[in-house]
């Protein structure tokens, strides 16, 4: 936690209020996410090298490497979307058939960009489909703020987990300063959505944009997410983080 943090010591459920300008009731949350991903797959990772400036994979690469990956270990990158965390894993291991990912959306895993080897499933980080102690590694990248139920997720992620196995969870954070908040939602919430409709072949791009910057500016507190990892049983949880927004959210499982 940094210096102007505060505590913040509840579980985290929803990582963020309803936002039912976008889907009506909080029902249809799950639902209606699945599809905008669905719909917006084949444009995701043009937008994204526009939001990264390009420097996308380095970065993930990098934390990936902090959080200790290394060669050997059995990875499986949750919400692997086009697959931007599990490329890096796979060149890392050097051996992509250690690595497995796993997405709600048939959209995205029908548009991931991957190394043969690497397995893909469908299915939702809250209910993973593979048997205790499987993995030595967790990733999930960017994908927080969309699960329904958080500790129930970090309670699977744990299951899955080998004892000593290691959790990496990527995610943008808002940052504390006004003026430095101010121009991260001019930049994700309106520049980042204009661009995504000059470029995008899909009308709901530009929508899944605006979700995102909503999304991150509602998301639960670092402390409160960190907090909900503890208490699914991770320990040497740690929070580094890149530029005031990119957090990266570390943990072990007790051996």
């Amino acid at each position: 936690m940094s210096e102007n943090e505060t505590p913040d010591r509840h579980i985290v459920h929803a990582p963020h209020p309803p936002l039912t300008a976008y889907y009506g009731r909080p029902e249809d949350r799950t639902a209606w996410v699945q599809r905008m991903f669905d719909g917006t797959a084949a444009d995701y990772d043009r937008t994204e090298r526009l939001i990264g400036f390009g420097s996308g994979s380095w970065y993930r690469r990098q934390a990936l490497l902090r959080a200790g990956l290394a060669p050997g270990m059995q990875v499986l990158d949750v919400g692997i979307g086009t697959g931007l965390v599990a490329r890096q894993a796979a060149s890392i291991l050097g051996d992509p058939t250690r690595v497995t990912g796993l997405d709600p959306s048939p959209g995205m895993l029908g548009n991931a960009r991957i190394p043969q080897g690497v397995r893909l499933v469908e299915g939702y980080a809250e209910d993973i489909p593979f048997p205790d102690a499987s993995f030595d590694f967790v990733s999930m990248g960017y994908a927080l703020r969309h699960i329904s139920d958080l500790s129930k997720a970090l309670r699977e992620f744990a299951r899955v987990l080998r004892p000593g196995g290691r959790l990496c969870i990527l995610e943008i954070t808002r940052p504390e300063g006004r003026l430095a908040a101010a121009l991260l939602k001019a930049y994700l919430g309106r520049l980042v959505p204009a661009l995504a409709r000059l470029t995008s072949r899909k009308d709901d791009n530009p929508v899944l944009w605006n979700y995102y910057w909503d999304t991150i500016e509602g998301c639960a507190s670092a402390e409160s997410v960190l907090h909900t990892i503890r208490d699914a049983g991770f320990a040497e949880t740690h929070r580094h983080v890149e530029l005031k927004i990119f957090s990266e959210y570390r943990a072990r499982k007790p051996a």
